[in-house]
C-alpha cells in the first residue's frame, strides 16, 4: 500500500469514526430528553424524529458536494414519512432532538448549534423572497417549544427558550424566556423583564388594533351625534 493510499484509507476511516460517533449521540440525546423511550430498538425504529435527522445527514452531505436534485429527493422522502421538513442546506450541529417532530420546517440557510431540542409545529423559516441568510440562527443548549415559528435572518442566543405558540421576529438575547405574538423577552438571565405578563394574557397586536378601531368609531359616533344635534338647533332657529 503506497503512502498516498494509505493516508486516504486512515482519513476514510476518521470519517467513518466521526459520522458514528454522531449517529450515536443522536440515538443517545433521545434517552436524555424523552422519559418514554425505553429501548435502543424502540428509538431507532420508531421515531420519526431521529429517522428526519439520520436522513437530513446524509442529503446534507449530499447538498455539500452540489448532489442537489439527489439531496431534495432524500428530503422529500424522509418528509413524506416523517412529517419533518428539512432543506438539505440546513446546518444542524451535534446532539439535536426533535419531539414528535409532526409539522416542523426549517429552512435552507437556517444554522442550528449544539444540544438545540424543538417539538412538534414549529417553523425555523424566512420571511419573504429574500436571497441570501434568510432563515434563523439557533445558538447551543435552545429549546423552542410547540408550534412556535422562528422568523427571519435572526438569530436566538444560547442557553434560551422560545415558549409554545409564540412568533418571533426579532433577535434573541442569550439566556433568555421569549413568549407571546410577537414574541417579547420575559426573562432574561434569570431576572423577570415584565411581571405583569402572564401566559393567560400574552400579546395580541390583532386584538390591540380591533380595540383602537371601535374607540375610534365611538369617537367618530359621538361627533356625528354632536353635528346632528347642532345641526338641528341651527335649523330651528332659522325657523324662527
Amino acid at each position: 500500500m503506497s503512502n498516498t493510499t494509505e493516508a486516504l484509507f486512515y482519513v476514510k476511516q476518521r470519517r467513518g469514526r466521526a459520522m458514528f460517533k454522531k449517529l450515536k449521540e443522536d440515538v443517545e440525546v433521545v434517552f436524555e430528553q424523552d422519559p418514554a423511550a425505553r429501548s435502543y430498538l424502540e428509538v431507532i425504529l420508531t421515531y420519526s424524529g431521529l429517522h428526519a435527522i439520520w436522513s437530513h445527514r446524509l442529503a446534507h452531505v449530499l447538498f455539500t458536494r452540489k448532489l442537489f436534485f439527489l439531496a431534495r429527493v432524500i428530503s422529500q422522502v424522509s418528509r413524506f414519512f416523517t412529517g419533518i421538513e428539512i432543506h438539505p442546506g440546513a446546518k444542524i450541529g451535534r446532539k439535536f432532538f426533535i419531539d414528535h417532530g409532526m409539522g416542523v420546517v426549517i429552512g435552507e440557510t437556517c444554522e442550528i448549534g449544539d444540544n438545540v431540542t424543538i417539538y412538534q409545529g414549529v417553523t425555523l423559516g424566512g420571511t419573504g423572497k429574500e436571497k441570501g441568510k434568510r432563515h434563523p440562527t439557533i445558538m447551543d443548549n435552545v429549546l423552542i417549544a410547540t408550534g412556535a415559528k422562528v422568523l427571519g435572518s435572526i438569530t436566538i442566543g444560547e442557553n434560551s427558550k422560545i415558549g409554545g405558540g409564540s412568533v418571533v421576529l426579532k433577535e434573541v438575547p442569550p439566556n433568555s424566556t421569549v413568549v407571546g405574538i410577537p414574541g417579547k423577552v420575559v426573562i432574561q438571565d434569570g431576572k423577570r423583564i415584565n411581571n405583569n405578563l402572564n401566559h393567560c394574557d400574552l400579546p395580541d397586536p390583532v386584538a390591540d388594533r380591533l380595540r383602537e378601531m371601535q374607540d375610534e368609531l365611538i369617537q367618530l359616533k359621538q361627533q356625528l351625534e354632536q353635528l346632528t344635534r347642532e345641526r338641528i338647533k341651527d335649523d330651528g332657529h332659522s325657523n324662527l
